[in-house]
């Protein structure tokens, strides 16, 4: 379990994250179209997981914006912006904003994303939603990078996930 806090009160996880160095945990999510991805469709890929509560609150939808931007200078690399947010949300706000350079999926069917990377809200006004995270998955798929926001309301070190992508 991994306390963090949302406006300075302090809520749980249901874990922790995967630890620097270990294989990344296997995942299945939904896509916008309602198919399903996994997490071998990124086989030979680095991965970069950006978590969050709901892409309708103003820090998730900053986050989804600046690896959007970011993610077009990005060789081999996908980044998947992960939450419970319904796949018609997701595809909404995307296109509303033109983001394109990033992969919305959806964790609403089973949670079990939330409960493999340690990342579901056990308590608190957020419970079962995910907590911010990062997660930065090399081709081979070894975490090689992990960030858990301990404010939810800040925005997560952009700058030190991509940074260890160029080194990787």
């Amino acid at each position: 379990m991994a306390t963090v806090t949302l406006k300075g009160n302090p809520i749980n996880t249901i874990g922790t994250l995967p630890s620097k160095g270990s294989e990344a945990p296997s995942f299945s999510l939904t896509k916008k179209d309602l198919s399903t991805s996994t997490f071998s469709d990124y086989k030979g890929k680095k991965i970069v997981l950006n978590i969050f509560p709901s892409v309708d609150t103003g820090t998730c939808a900053q986050s989804v914006r600046q690896f959007n931007e970011k993610a077009a200078e990005l060789v081999n690399t996908k980044v998947l912006c992960i939450s419970k947010d319904l796949p018609f949300a997701q595809n909404r706000f995307c296109g509303a904003e033109g983001l394109d350079n990033v992969e919305m999926l959806s964790d609403f069917r089973d949670g079990n994303f939330g409960k493999a990377f340690g990342v579901e809200f056990i308590d608190g006004p957020l419970k079962s939603l995910h907590s911010r995270s990062v997660v930065v998955v090399d081709e081979e798929g070894k975490v090689i990078y992990t960030e858990q926001v301990a404010e939810t309301v800040d925005e997560p070190n952009y700058d030190a996930a991509l940074e260890v992508l160029m080194d990787a």
